[in-house]
């Protein structure tokens, strides 16, 4: 059974960072792609940021260009996520993903708040 636990959210000021951890059981993390994405309330889940097998990203959102990258430690099966400089348009429940994160085939996690207030 796949499981991915996110960890790592919190309160923030504006212009700080934060690293997400995803612990990923189950199945053979280093062979998937992996995202992050996330969902503020009342919006649509967003797709933050990708990363491929080998650790390459895939994609990044629009809005975190430059500030947030995702990592990943296949020895530890665990993916990360660095954001830095965070905004208060940041605020969402992050999660981490396999895939792309939206597939109908893909598990995400139970997810994590950030919260970026002064």
């Amino acid at each position: 059974e796949v499981q991915l636990v996110e960890s790592g959210g919190g309160l923030v000021q504006p212009g700080g960072s934060l690293r997400l951890t995803c612990a990923a059981s189950g199945f053979s993390f280093s062979s998937y792609d992996m995202s992050w994405i996330r969902q503020a309330p009342g919006k649509e889940v967003e797709q933050v940021a990708g990363i491929n097998s080998a650790g390459d990203p895939t994609f990044f959102g629009n809005s975190v260009k430059g500030r947030f990258t995702a990592s990943r430690d296949n020895a530890e099966n665990t993916l990360y996520l660095q954001m830095n400089n965070l905004k208060t348009e940041d605020t969402a429940v992050y999660y981490c993903a396999t895939g792309y994160g939206l597939g109908p085939g893909d598990t995400r996690g139970q997810g994590t708040q950030v919260t970026v207030s002064s």
